[in-house]
């Protein structure tokens, strides 16, 4: 960097707290930059589909956006939202689903959060007509596919094969591996006071308006707790609502202990067995050997695996000073 130039300012658009954390992370690996962050945004048609409540069991609502906001102040980021200065020199972005027009014209570095969900019934229309259609039509199964985006940093070699496969450009691809899931030992190190059980990770599909036999997921659950004659504890998504699904859980699983919140991680760590659905979670149990049970592939999800390399935020560093021109020769060479 020049000196006695004024520091380049980034901007990083963040959304659930996953998403949040990852961007914390990767902002604590570029002390030399400004750094400023926002909830997600978008424009205006996404104004109006949040004001009506369409958006709010997405990252896009209010309920997630007060998350957001709540970790940002509590750890004392800089809040500009929408950046709404434009002044920033690149933004870093959790999700391409929606993309902001104050975004194109300005280099801009997608970040794999984790899983993203089975091709949708409407992503084969998403594809055909992506330069016309917003992404969250096809939900998550569209993440990367915008192409609005200058990089997009993945999780594993899997991964850019997936993505490339559903459409996604390879070379504006890079393998750096995501900061959440690049050491998932790291959550063996805990106080969770239970040991050797089942554990049931439930999911927010209903509240995205997916179908979901609930039903017969807990009884599964049950049924395998039962089999290996462990204890049943499940896992409630912080996104879904909360009272439906404990009152799910007292008539199906009545003998399970619930957590409707927690560290899920630091719980697959302490598990024999994890059962979920679409969840990231398959993976902190993939790496961390346990039995999964999920609604994907156990071979295929072992191919996605992100890298566990302990120093994804590093990486994504390194990409984005490279992308500022201020290029610094990472210690292993990305891909």
């Amino acid at each position: 960097m020049r000196n006695n130039a004024k520091p380049k300012k980034i901007l990083f658009v963040c959304g659930s707290l996953n998403q949040t954390t990852q961007m914390h992370q990767i902002a604590n690996e570029l002390p030399e930059y400004r750094k400023v962050f926002t909830p997600y945004y978008g424009n205006r048609d996404f104004d109006m589909l949040r004001a009506i409540g369409a958006l709010e069991y997405t990252i896009g609502g209010h309920k997630l956006g007060k998350r957001c906001l709540d970790y940002l102040r509590d750890n004392d980021l800089p809040l500009e939202w929408g950046g709404m200065l434009n002044d920033f020199d690149l933004a870093v972005h959790c999700s391409d689903l929606v993309w902001a027009n104050n975004l194109d014209a300005k280099p801009s570095l997608l970040v794999q959060e984790g899983m993203t969900d089975p091709e949708s019934v409407l992503f084969p229309i998403y594809k055909r007509f992506r330069k016309q259609l917003p992404g969250w039509l096809a939900g998550t199964s569209a993440f990367g596919m915008s192409d609005r985006y200058s990089k997009f940093c993945v999780a594993s070699d899997g991964y850019r094969e997936l993505f490339a496969s559903r459409g996604a450009d390879r070379s504006k691809m890079i393998v750096t591996g995501i900061p959440n899931f690049d050491d998932c030992t790291k959550y063996l190190k805990n106080d969770f006071p239970h040991r050797d059980y089942v554990l049931c990770a439930t999911s927010d599909v209903r509240e995205v308006f997916w179908y979901e036999d609930r039903k017969g997921f807990l009884l599964k659950a049950v049924d395998i707790a039962r089999e290996r004659n462990k204890q049943l504890i499940v896992k409630l998504h912080p996104n879904e609502k909360l009272p439906r699904a404990t009152d799910e859980i007292k008539k199906w699983a009545p003998e399970a202990i619930v957590y409707p919140s927690g560290n899920a991680e630091v719980m697959v760590a302490n598990c024999d067995t994890l059962i979920c659905k679409y969840s990231s979670l398959a993976y902190v149990g993939l790496a961390l050997d346990k039995e999964v049970f999920s609604y994907f592939d156990t071979g295929e999800l072992k191919k996605l695996l992100p890298e566990q390399n302990g120093r994804a935020a590093k990486n994504i560093a390194a990409v984005v000073r490279n992308m500022l021109g201020d290029t610094v020769q990472p210690s292993h060479e990305l891909r």
